[in-house]
């Protein structure tokens, strides 16, 4: 993972009261083994995060960000002074509406044939460490689990017109309060795409309809979650979205267009792209269990709706039996 281009400036702020200052870096950093590796883990923990997912506007809406960011890619701008006016930019925001300033680290990567820009403003904590008589001393690292503003763009994406992604950008909705996320959106010209959590539950749901619909066999059904799960959980570790053509060949290798053929049919409103919500995904189990010639298995996000527990004569209560179990006792 190369770095093209990385630099840090500093945003002072004491407190609450006390205006925010920037002091721009005067160079950019050298790539290296070590930068490489701080970008490395600041795009993992930021895959973590629940983000809004999204495009630039156009028109009115877009703002300077994008003219600047376009600027910079034609070599028509240079990296240090592209980055410090958008450091300038920030260090407004964080006087609006943080106590604390950081760290604001920018770095422009690649990865394969995908280069990517990233930004955060990060935090510093205090730690241990040893030094070389082996004592234990204090040391101070920076955090990258907790940005307080964070943002990532898909440059290829942006850039290829033939590309069908309208979401080639993502950024930090969890900290710092909803005012805080809109400006900084504002900032971005970012335009909302769709919401990751509800779409990556939607698509779930489609799952789970397309495999009650198809009657399978416990043991395939499992295969089918456990591999769907796999492909979305991957995805979301990476930072790409569930393409629902990969998705439908993993679901049925038989027939790869069954299951994406089924999601338009039943008019589910899914996009071609979902970022996948990784908290959605970790609620999307399969409760199982055998005895006495008794075999149940039921994802774990119908519990509380299709099925109830009830805890205090230990029974399991279905509401709604599935058309091939139903259509058997009847007969029976």
């Amino acid at each position: 993972m190369p770095i093209l281009n990385s630099i840090v400036h500093t945003i002072d702020k004491a407190g609450s009261d006390a205006p925010a200052t920037l002091t721009p870096a005067a160079a950019a950093i050298n790539d290296s083994a070590t930068m490489s590796e701080l970008v490395a883990g600041l795009n993992k923990a930021y895959h973590g995060k629940a983000k809004a997912w999204g495009r630039f506007a156009e028109g009115d809406e877009a703002g300077d960000f994008t003219p600047r960011l376009s600027a910079y890619l034609a070599d028509d701008q240079d990296f240090v002074t592209f980055s410090r006016e958008l450091a300038e930019k920030i260090t407004a925001l964080v006087d609006d509406h943080l106590p604390l300033g950081g760290h604001l680290l920018i770095a422009h990567e690649r990865q394969g044939d995908t280069d990517y820009l990233s930004l955060a403003l990060l935090h510093m904590r205090q730690g241990f460490g040893l030094d070389a008589e082996q004592n234990v001393i204090a040391t101070s690292q920076l955090n990258l689990t907790q940005p307080s503003l964070a943002a990532r763009i898909n440059l290829t994406q942006w850039q290829d017109d033939a590309s069908p992604s309208r979401q080639y950008l993502s950024f930090l909705r969890d900290r710092g309060g909803k005012k805080l996320a809109d400006d900084f959106a504002t900032l971005l010209g970012a335009q909302e795409g769709v919401d990751a959590s509800s779409e990556t539950r939607t698509l779930l749901k489609a799952f789970s309809d397309y495999v009650e619909q198809e009657d399978l066999p416990e043991e395939q059904s499992r295969e089918k979650t456990d591999a769907v799960i796999d492909y979305a959980s991957d995805q979301a570790s990476r930072g790409e979205p569930i393409t629902l053509d990969e998705l439908s060949e993993l679901v049925d290798e038989q027939q790869p267009k069954a299951f994406y053929d089924y999601i338009r049919q039943q008019d589910y409103g899914l996009s071609p792209e979902i970022p996948p919500d990784k908290r959605a995904l970790n609620q999307f189990r399969r409760f199982t269990g055998r005895a006495g010639g008794v075999s149940i298995s039921f994802d774990s996000h119908l519990l509380g709706s299709s099925v109830e527990y009830d805890a205090d004569q230990d029974r399991l209560i279905i509401k709604k039996v599935p058309t091939g179990l139903r259509d058997q006792l009847q007969r029976s």
